[in-house]
């Protein structure tokens, strides 16, 4: 299975950086590098995994692929 896609990009509203998941819905974290910021959330992910299982919610199989990856033909 190949994991999730993320995102990580500076916010000058917040002074820091932003990774999201857009798989997982509201899974996101804030760091003030994007290293900090990508390590936050695999700790959110984890979690958000962890609950969605324990509450026995669906768990969305990896789907977003940004388009630049469908232009430049990169396999998914």
């Amino acid at each position: 299975m190949k994991d999730y896609h993320i995102n990580i990009f500076y916010s000058p509203e917040d002074g820091g950086y932003v990774a999201d998941i857009p798989d997982l819905d509201a899974c996101s974290a804030f760091g003030e590098t994007p290293e900090l910021a990508l390590a936050e959330l695999m700790v959110a992910k984890t979690a958000w995994l962890d609950v969605a299982r324990s509450e026995g919610r669906p768990i969305p199989a990896p789907s977003f692929r940004p388009l630049i990856y469908q232009v430049a033909g990169v396999a998914a």
